[in-house]
């Protein structure tokens, strides 16, 4: 190869560079940009983005198909809420909380269900979406039922002799988007961990990995709880937006949305659950200013998924980014 073509091939690669700015500057700017309808769409994604980065941990990096996030999810906002109605904690140690009290929960719930396989553990999953809907329901002189917790003050920090409060739709956004860029590092140290590895292992082949000597089972049981904290910090930043929690933060259509994220954005791949957060969940929140297309373009956008991308939107994105990278 000569210095020319080398010195071609070392531009093209550097558009990657550019566009990731571009990129971050959009992702700055956007409510100066958009609408406030727009930034809340955004919200919305950044919040559900979440969840999904913890179930794509384990569709996509481990083979484990599992509808119990919308559950983890509303223990995470329902943690959230009482510690915040109840005893005016601050933001960050609910945030901690509810992801604790999540992954904890996850454990005794884990133990038995990864003992099934395959449609038994997405049935027992399942379930625990139902019964969880069932407690908020029921246990009303801790969740007060139907009505469910209002009033869920704004975000608010103390840092010794500082305070603030993050109120509004903007600052909101801002907050979502570091905690989401956050988590999403967070998933990529784990991938990339030797600990992804196994994962990865085990999706593909568990009894190989087995008898490599990788403990499946704890593994699987590890990355479920993981996936737990994941949804549940989701479920607290959603309590705190919306300012109240009900017991239809536990219905199955979150569950359903979350999968649809990670199969649909392209599962085992980060960037396809950040890619299909902002389009199956930011763009059918923006499409409610017009609800007779909504659902339509809704299902347009899976149709097309499912004849022409099987694999979802990653590898579509990944082969954009290689070929302005300058790889072959």
């Amino acid at each position: 190869m000569s210095l020319t073509e080398t010195a071609q091939q070392a531009r093209r690669r550097d558009l990657r560079i550019p566009l990731a700015a571009v990129l971050v500057v959009l992702a700055l700017a956007a409510p100066f940009i958009g609408s406030r309808y727009i930034t809340h769409s955004l919200i919305i994604a950044l919040i559900f983005m979440l969840p999904a980065h913890g179930l794509n941990l384990l569709v996509g990096y481990t083979g484990l198909l599992s509808l119990a996030q919308a559950a983890f999810f509303g223990i995470g906002a329902y943690t959230a809420g009482l510690l915040a109605v109840t005893y005016g904690t601050p933001f960050y140690v609910n945030l901690i909380a509810a992801g604790a009290v999540s992954g904890a929960l996850a454990l005794p719930l884990g133990i038995p269900a990864l003992r099934l396989r395959s449609t038994s553990f997405v049935m027992c999953t399942l379930g625990f979406v139902i019964i969880g809907q069932a407690i908020a329901k029921n246990w009303v002189s801790l969740t007060r039922g139907d009505m469910g917790l209002s009033s869920i003050p704004k975000p608010y920090f103390e840092l010794g002799p500082l305070s603030f409060t993050v109120s509004g739709t903007t600052n909101f956004y801002y907050l979502a988007l570091i905690i989401g860029t956050l988590a999403t590092f967070a998933v990529w140290a784990i991938v990339r961990s030797p600990a992804g590895r196994n994962m990865v292992a085990i999706r593909e082949n568990e009894t190989l990995a087995e008898s490599l000597g990788v403990p499946t089972w704890h593994y699987k049981l590890i990355v479920f709880m993981i996936s737990a904290v994941f949804a549940g910090v989701g479920g607290c930043l959603y309590a705190y937006y919306l300012t109240v929690v009900s017991p239809l933060t536990f219905q199955m259509y979150y569950s359903t949305t979350m999968l649809i994220i990670v199969l649909g954005g392209g599962a085992g791949m980060i960037s396809g659950t950040v890619f299909g957060s902002l389009l199956f969940v930011g763009l059918t929140e923006a499409l409610r200013i017009t609800p007779e297309l909504r659902m339509i373009a809704y299902g347009v956008c899976l149709l097309v998924l499912v004849f022409w991308f099987k694999k979802g939107c990653a590898p579509l994105i990944n082969r954009f980014w290689n070929a302005i990278g300058g790889a072959k």
